[in-house]
Order: structure tokens, then sequence, then C-alpha cells
């Protein structure tokens, strides 16, 4: 050694104490940040699902019964397809499948331009309270699709992609009312509204119902812009 000091100046070791400091800290700090893939639980809404307008954007078009399905598909697509024929003699009938590919393809091309297809419009699926997670406070709800009858046959909106880990967070008497009906072992039921967009290319889909042999399926396809979750009792004890 040449005998100099080893000790660094003052405002150099200031510099590397930050750094280690920064370091340190991004060890220790929690991970707060929200992928997409986990949103945020959503408030739990206990008005009527006849008022849920109130809560959508202004112009929404609520497609929530048979009649205003029904109406939808008539500004949208015009006439029912002739499902007899498209159906004929079923899965086994070798043009079955060139048939239904076939309306599709005739649908889709018909509907270019259609000022239905910038509406904003809202459906339902329904659901339930599944279950109760401490890290964050809310209850997860398992969902699943509402099939709707109607004279153009069975509807059944379809999300491009539906919200993943859906949660809600009701205040604190509402949960205390919900925790004692799920000790009880009873449903708790709600209904989950999405509203959206059609996506412009492929806004409906023709399909046959996998439960009642001959039946058409009508599944419109919405972007989903925003989600809401009602409970169907609010007096729920």
């Amino acid at each position: 050694m040449n005998g100099r000091s080893a000790v660094l100046p003052a405002s150099k070791l200031l510099r590397c104490l930050a750094a280690l400091l920064v370091v340190c800290t991004g060890f220790l700090l929690p991970v707060t940040a929200r992928s997409e893939d986990d949103p945020a639980p959503l408030p739990l809404r206990t008005i009527p699902l006849t008022e849920i307008n109130q809560l959508l954007p202004s112009g929404t078009h609520l497609l929530a019964n048979q009649g205003a399905i029904e109406s939808f598909l008539v500004a949208m697509e015009g006439t029912p397809p002739d499902w007899i024929t498209v159906y004929g003699q079923g899965h086994h009938d070798p043009d079955h499948d060139e048939r239904l590919f076939k309306l599709n393809r005739e649908r889709d091309a018909a509907r270019e331009g259609n000022p239905t297809l910038t509406w904003r419009v809202a459906f339902v699926w329904t659901g339930e309270i599944a279950h109760f997670d401490a890290d964050t406070r809310s209850y997860s709800v398992a969902a699943g699709p509402e099939l709707t009858s109607t004279s153009w046959g069975v509807v059944r909106f379809k999300p491009e992609e539906f919200p993943s880990n859906l949660r809600v967070r009701p205040d604190k008497p509402l949960a205390d009312r919900i925790e004692r009906s799920l000790l009880r072992h009873e449903s708790v039921q709600v209904s989950i509204v999405m509203v959206g967009m059609l996506i412009p290319t492929e806004s409906v889909i023709y399909d046959f119902s996998h439960d009642e042999e001959g039946v058409g399926l009508i599944m419109p396809v919405v972007k989903v812009e925003q989600v809401e979750v009602v409970l169907v009792r609010p007096e729920v004890s």
C-alpha cells in the first residue's frame, strides 16, 4: 500500500449510499401495480336492473329482454334466417356446414354500413357470488351467458373478451348480509351487465343450438367497454 487514505470523498460516498437505498427499496416495497388481467374489484350495485341505464353511457341500447333483442335484430339483420333450409338433414347432411358458412358470409356482407353497427349496446349475463378473497377484500363472481328465446332463435350475446377474474366489493352492511347467506349455503345471484359496441367484421354469428335440434343460435359479438354487477335480490339477509 502507498499509505494514502482509502476513505471516499464525501460527495461520492453520498451518491453510493443513495444508489444503494434505491436498490434496497425496490426489494422492500410491496408491488401495487395491477395488470389488465387482474382488474380492480367492482362495486356491487343494488338498484333494479330496469334502472341500470342511469349507470350507462347516454344513448346505450339495453338489450335485456325478448322485445328489445328482437327489435335490435330487425334493425341489424332485417329478417330471420330460413333455419329449416339451412339445417336440412342436420349435422350429418354433407352440405350442412357449407350452408351455415354461406349464411354467415352473406349476412356479414349485407350489414356493412348498417348504422346499427355504431350502436352502443348493453346485454346481461347471469352470475353468482362465489367466495370471499381475504387478500383483496372482495368476492369472486362466477358468470355464464344468458340464453333468450326469440322468434329468431335462441340469442346469446358473446363478449369479444370476457372480463377475467371478475370480483365485487360490496359495502360493509351488504357484505355482512351476503356472508350470512353464504354461510347458510344460499345462492347469491347477480346480473352482469356488459356495455360495448359490436365487432364490425364479425358482429353476429349464426349457428345451431347444441341443446335443441334444429333451433337456430344467434350470437352478437361485442367489444366490452364497461361492466356493472347488480344484485338480483337487494333484500338478501
